[in-house]
């Protein structure tokens, strides 16, 4: 009967042992903790990645506040457990182990690289320790930035998980595409742009104003005695006559005004040419008449 019960035990213990494995921590419990996390554990249960998390023996979960959660509230479903999944990193890594890592950089296996569905590196996560010693994260993805770094250890039980705090959401670039590319650019991306307003023509130049007629040296020497012009302190004097028909001044309201005066002393003189040549006429036929 000894070997029996000692069979019996040992089994007995076994079934403990694997048990107490199975259940060496629920993240969902750990989070619950901690008001700050609500968000994402609501989202893991959701999602269901809770329960793959406490069937690792394994794990580091990389915790954003409710603040920051914000970032992937607006994605499908399928996308969000994606980005949820690749804040869970298949070892155990807390504050000390990150520092201790040879050249401060490393590449961090994710659970979202187990599914399958992850390309072109999205499923991994780049780690660097700066030179001033802050904690930087980012997707692996060729052109990502690292985004995100340390805040602090939330929780931990050294060799099966650690919960640590990190600043922002990580999100590879093209991770809500099918092909792994990245997303495309607007429809209006490449739109034409409007043709640019035609410029004035600078062929045309504008008229220049033409000079006003040079005075005529031809007097005739039968014809009436000019009237005088105006005197040189008429603002007049360097313009054309008003009444020549070259002039090249603008007619109507911008004409210069007429001169009254100059007008009465052309009329003064007529009468005196006439009243001189009547009296000459006269004065022949007199002679004529003796």
């Amino acid at each position: 009967m000894a070997p029996i019960n000692a069979s019996f035990g040992a089994a007995v213990l076994s079934l403990l042992f694997l048990a107490s494995s199975t259940s060496a921590f629920n993240i969902t419990r750990i989070l619950g903790e901690f008001s700050d996390f609500s968000t994402l554990n609501s989202l893991l249960s959701q999602t269901k990645l809770s329960d793959e998390i406490n069937r690792r023996q394994t794990i580091t979960v990389l915790a954003v506040n409710n603040g920051a959660m914000g970032a992937i509230s607006s994605l499908p479903s399928d996308v969000q457990r994606k980005v949820l999944a690749m804040h869970v990193v298949l070892d155990y890594y807390d504050a000390d182990k990150l520092r201790g890592i040879k050249n401060g950089s490393a590449m961090l296996t994710t659970m979202f690289q187990s599914t399958g569905q992850a390309t072109n590196r999205m499923g991994f996560i780049n780690y660097t320790r700066r030179a001033d010693g802050v904690m930087m994260f980012g997707s692996a993805e060729p052109g990502a930035s690292l985004t995100s770094q340390m805040v602090k250890s939330v929780a931990s039980r050294p060799y099966n998980i650690s919960v640590l705090q990190v600043s922002s959401v990580i999100v590879p670039p093209s991770i809500g595409s099918t092909d792994g590319s990245k997303a495309h650019a607007p429809e209006n991306a490449h739109a034409k742009a409007p043709a640019p307003a035609p410029t004035p023509s600078m062929s045309k130049k504008p008229n220049a104003p033409a000079p006003a007629p040079a005075p005529s040296d031809d007097s005739s020497p039968d014809g009436p005695a000019a009237a005088p012009g105006p005197t040189a302190d008429s603002p007049d004097a360097d313009g054309p006559a008003a009444d020549s028909p070259n002039a090249d001044g603008p007619a109507g309201a911008d004409a210069p005004a007429h001169d009254k005066t100059s007008d009465d002393t052309a009329a003064a003189t007529g009468r005196v040419v006439a009243r001189a040549g009547l009296g000459v006429m006269a004065l022949v036929i007199m002679v004529v008449s003796l």
